[in-house]
This record gives structure tokens, C-alpha cells and sequence, in this order.
């Protein structure tokens, strides 16, 4: 499969928001077998593991097939995130995105996520160090607000300190952050979505790239975002969910044409997975490692419970393989799975 990468800017129209415990080298893999040109996040990693783990595969791993990729990175040292930004280089990523947006206690503890949103010159000294150490886009996502600073006002001063320092992107979680008070899922539901001031942001800085993202749940409300002027939407969740929603994304959303306009059927997904699977296993991998990222495949559709009842059961046996994957597809009507 022919590789796509970005152009320094990170002009890209969709991107699957980085999710920890969801996309994974797995789960990006599988979402690649749906859509080629969607921009894909690996999950949030700090700066202190990449630096100081002992397993730099673990953190930093990819095959070629899931790009355009981008590495998110959780930290507030300017030197550590162009250290980890020459290493992201290095193997090969096509952007590197900096959290501002995770309310976590174990995030704040570290000064990063979306406490920084309090401290944009520190934001703007990171993302200089960044484009200083790398050729890459160097973008930055970030929430509306945090606590008490969640004006408009607040949001637009955030931007300007950090884009003064060349950020090629901002992408907006269209919600504000409690940094007490609220788990990190509450915070990704309770406070309301205000996309529209995400949308105001981007015509006052008509020269930004701005992304919107939260709450987006198919491809006719990201048309509704690019049509209100946005360059970008991101979506979270319901890429998880519901990944076949990025089936027409490639002709509908991201310019593809001809043989590439062409959606893969779920079968056809499922086919392609095999010869990934078999490798995996092959090196000693748990197959629920990868297919707990395909059991929303058939969401919505006939025969979707006893596909994710056959996965999720059958996976864990011994020796378990990819004719798993087989046997819960013959579980689904043709009619859908072509």
C-alpha cells in the first residue's frame, strides 16, 4: 500500500483523535484498512518514557502502512520534546502534536495536559524547540478553556502567545476543561460543546489552521464544521465506536478519486487484517490485543452483536488465530459484510 505523508503545515481535512487505551499500533493499523488518507494519532506519551523508558518500540513502534501518522506528546520541557521530536523524526512520523488538553491528576502532577493552557508562553517555548529540532508539523491541541479561563477572550490570547512561537495547527476539544471536580471522562461529556467558538476563532485568525473537535459523531456534521469555516475536524469516540463511518471519508472528505475513492467493504477489511493478525500471533501477541480495536466494525448493522460475541469469546482460547476472524464474519449476513 503506497504511503501518504503530510506537507510541512499539517494540511490535512479529518484526523482520529489520539484516545490512550484506543489507538494504539493495532487499532491504527486496523482503521488504515478503512481509510487511507485520514490523519491517525498515536496515543498521548510523555516525554519522560520515550526519553528514559527502556522500550523505545513500545512507545514510538509503527509500520509504514499506518501512515500519515502523528505522535502526541505529553510534557512542558522545551529541550525534552525537541529531544523526543528528533526521535519521533527519526522513525519516521509525518507530525508531532503537543497535549494541552488532558485534565488527568496524573497529567497535572507532571505540569502538562491542559494545565498548560494556563502557561502559554510555556506552550509557545515548547513548540519553538520543537520547530527548531525537526522538519515537521508541530502542532497543539487544546481545550476551550480550563476552570474559571474559559472566555473566548482567554482561548484567543492562548493562540496568539503560541502561534507567535510557529504552531502549525491548533486543534480545539470544543469543550472546557475542570481541572477538579471532574474525571477525565466527565470532562470529555459534562461541560457543554461550543463549537461555534471554534469557529469564530477561525475567522479571526483567518491565517491559522485551526481544527475543531468533540462531540463529532459522522461525516455529515463534519461537512456542517468545514462548511462553517474550519480547516479541520477531528473525531474521538465514534471513530472507536463506530469505525466504518471513515468508509466514504477518503472520496467525501479528502479528495481521493478513482480506485482510491473506492470504499472497502467490511469483508474486505476483515481479509486484510488476516495476514497482520497471523504475524502478530506468530511473535506471541494476544489476539484480543488486536481485535478488541475491531469489534465496532459492524456497528449498527445486522449480525453486529454475534460478531463482537464471537470475537470477544473465542479470541482468548489457545492458540487462538486469525480463522477467528473468519468464523465471527460468517456470523454477519453477506448483504452487510459485502
Amino acid at each position: 500500500m503506497e504511503t501518504l505523508t503530510l506537507p510541512r503545515g499539517g494540511n490535512h481535512r479529518l484526523s482520529v483523535a489520539p484516545m490512550m487505551d484506543r489507538t494504539d499500533r493495532h487499532c491504527r493499523y486496523f482503521l488504515r484498512q478503512i481509510s487511507r488518507r485520514v490523519l491517525l494519532y498515536t496515543e498521548m506519551v510523555t516525554t519522560g518514557a520515550v526519553l528514559h523508558g527502556d522500550n523505545l518500540e513500545r512507545f514510538l513502534g509503527f509500520t509504514p502502512a499506518e501512515k500519515p501518522i502523528a505522535l502526541q506528546l505529553g510534557g512542558d520541557d522545551p529541550r525534552a520534546l525537541a529531544a523526543c521530536a528528533r526521535l519521533a523524526y527519526d522513525a519516521g512520523y509525518d507530525e508531532v502534536n503537543l497535549n494541552v488538553g488532558c485534565p488527568s491528576d496524573r497529567v497535572q502532577k507532571g505540569r502538562f495536559g491542559a494545565c498548560l493552557m494556563a502557561e502559554p508562553a510555556r506552550v509557545a517555548e515548547g513548540v519553538a524547540a520543537m520547530r527548531a529540532a525537526v522538519p515537521l508539523p508541530i502542532t497543539v491541541k487544546h481545550r476551550i478553556g480550563i476552570d474559571d479561563r474559559d472566555r473566548y477572550a482567554d482561548m484567543l490570547r492562548f493562540v496568539d502567545v503560541v502561534a507567535a512561537s510557529g504552531c502549525d495547527r491548533f486543534t480545539v476539544h470544543a469543550r472546557k476543561a475542570w481541572l477538579s471536580g471532574l474525571s477525565p471522562k466527565e470532562n470529555r461529556n459534562v461541560p457543554p460543546l461550543r463549537h461555534p467558538e471554534v469557529w469564530q476563532l477561525k475567522r479571526a485568525r483567518p491565517h491559522l489552521r485551526i481544527e475543531t473537535n468533540g462531540g463529532v459523531r459522522d461525516l455529515d456534521a463534519v461537512d456542517a464544521h468545514l462548511d462553517a469555516g474550519v480547516d479541520a475536524v477531528m473525531i474521538g469516540r465514534a471513530a472507536y465506536d463506530d469505525p466504518y463511518l471513515f468508509a466514504d471519508a477518503d472520496a467525501r472528505v479528502l479528495g481521493a478519486s478513482g480506485a482510491d475513492a473506492r470504499p472497502r467493504s467490511r469483508r474486505a477489511v476483515v481479509d486484510a487484517m488476516l495476514p497482520y493478525v497471523d504475524a502478530w500471533c506468530a511473535r506471541g501477541l494476544p489476539l484480543p490485543r488486536i481485535t478488541r480495536h475491531m469489534l465496532g466494525l459492524f456497528a449498527g448493522q445486522p449480525g453486529a452483536r454475534a460478531w463482537r460475541r464471537h470475537l470477544t469469546e473465542e479470541t482468548r482460547a489457545p492458540g487462538a488465530s486469525a480463522d477467528v476472524l473468519l468464523a465471527a464474519l460468517a456470523r454477519v449476513p453477506d448483504a452487510v459484510a459485502d
